[in-house]
């Protein structure tokens, strides 16, 4: 069955999506936000600015028309940074057809209220929209999608029947999708790996070694766990794809940018110069600023993500950072949630 799939955000993983569902044979529209580079996509046939070295197929349509986007699309995926997330569904609404799939890519912890993304479109959309809604994660690099390398991923919803209907549309040969009932789960592995990563790059900048990574990305998990089971979520989410196969994948991947934030703070650049410089979003700075702030409210103990907290908004050097971390009291490995 042919599908139109409106995609929402024309960054390097949007772009990989609209290759996917292309190669899948559905319909494709892609929107990005600003109508200079849609011009320039559109007439390169190729994302120069985020994915460049893949050719888009001329059946794939471009335009930074939302409303053209969103009016067409039987399943729309929104994969906008997670902090205009809200604005961006807001003004979709009224144009999202009544039989049609949403689903949403972005990773993140909305700052300003500290909601997670399902509770994100809770507030801004009404019952029937949730119910037709998943929610996408797992270790996806999109230059690796774009060149078809083998991928796995998870769908999450509170309606499995939605869950089945996305799995069914976006799996391919080469792209294998999980379902998933733990919504919240799945959204804090995505949202939160990213703070870890920042985590393991300034480990990697300081060169302290495979030890020191291997150490953070494990303890990184075991904090992860804790604030996603105060939260509602299973623990057994994190161990999967949207848990600790992202966070692997990010903590340890050469395309990963917010690993490359870390690897910038522990070389010793200043937050302000490496995020005026990146083309692309890395989620993980503002991310840690909501992970902290929450963690503080709900008294869950998150020592790596209130380290990276404080590299990035109070100033403090990395090595102090890892200072503090490996003086903290000592106590078992495991000691509940």
């Amino acid at each position: 069955m042919n599908f139109t799939v409106s995609i929402i955000g024309a960054g390097s993983f949007g772009t990989s999506l609209s290759l996917l569902f292309h190669n899948r044979g559905h319909s494709v529209i892609l929107w990005g936000h600003d109508p200079e580079k849609v011009k320039v996509i559109e007439k390169r046939r190729e994302n120069i600015f985020y994915l460049p070295g893949f050719t888009l197929p001329e059946e794939i349509k471009i335009t930074s028309s939302l409303e053209e986007a969103i009016s067409h699309g039987d399943l729309v995926i929104f994969v906008t940074p997670s902090q205009v997330l809200r604005e961006i569904v807001k003004k979709s609404l009224p144009h999202i057809k009544k039989s049609s799939l949403l689903m949403i890519g972005s990773k993140g912890i909305e700052v300003s209220t500290l909601m997670t993304l399902d509770e994100v479109i809770k507030d801004v959309a009404d019952e029937e929209i949730c119910e037709r809604t998943g929610f996408f994660s797992g270790p996806t690099f999109a230059r690796e999608i774009a060149a078809k390398m083998p991928t796995a991923a998870v769908v999450a919803s509170k309606n499995e029947e939605t869950a089945k209907r996305i799995q069914q549309l976006i799996s391919h040969s080469y792209f294998r999708v999980y379902t998933s009932d733990d919504v919240k789960g799945v959204l804090l592995g995505g949202a939160l790996k990213n703070v870890i990563a920042i985590a393991a790059g300034i480990s990697d900048g300081l060169g302290l070694g495979y030890n020191s990574r291997a150490a953070l990305i494990t303890r990184g998990l075991a904090e992860i766990t804790r604030l996603g089971v105060k939260l509602g979520a299973r623990p057994l989410t994190f161990q999967g794809l949207a848990g600790v196969g992202d966070l692997v994948l990010t903590c340890t991947g050469s395309l990963s940018r917010n690993r490359s934030v870390g690897l910038r703070l522990g070389k010793g650049e200043k937050i302000e110069e490496i995020t005026s410089s990146m083309k692309m979003v890395a989620e993980g700075v503002k991310t840690a600023k909501a992970a902290y702030e929450l963690s503080r409210q709900l008294k869950v103990e998150m020592p790596i993500t209130e380290a990276v907290y404080r590299v990035i908004y109070e100033g403090i050097s990395p090595t102090d950072a890892v200072k503090l971390l490996m003086t903290r009291t000592l106590k078992p490995e495991i000691y509940g949630y």
